[in-house]
């Protein structure tokens, strides 16, 4: 690969993962939780919906973060922009 594709390849690699987590995002927030209303049976003496809107979306959100840090890391590695080196 020329050194000029070498920026573009990695900022194409990293905006197709940001689309990815954005969507996976979208869906957890709006899709989910607007279905999650119909959910209407008791867990730990709460409405699942409660907990499917509280908890569970904070949970994804948190493995979206992890995962974006752990490939943005390799990534950096794999091209060479990484800061612990």
């Amino acid at each position: 690969m020329p050194v000029a594709d070498k920026p573009r390849t990695y900022w194409s690699r990293n905006l197709r993962i940001i689309g990815i987590l954005l969507a996976i995002w979208f869906f957890v927030t709006f899709v989910f939780g607007y279905f999650a209303g119909e959910l209407n049976f008791s867990f730990f003496g709460w409405p699942f919906s409660f907990w499917v809107a509280s908890q569970g979306a904070l949970i994804v959100y948190c493995l979206i973060i992890w995962y974006y840090a752990s490939y943005m890391s390799k990534l950096d590695k794999e091209y060479g922009v990484a800061e612990d080196d």
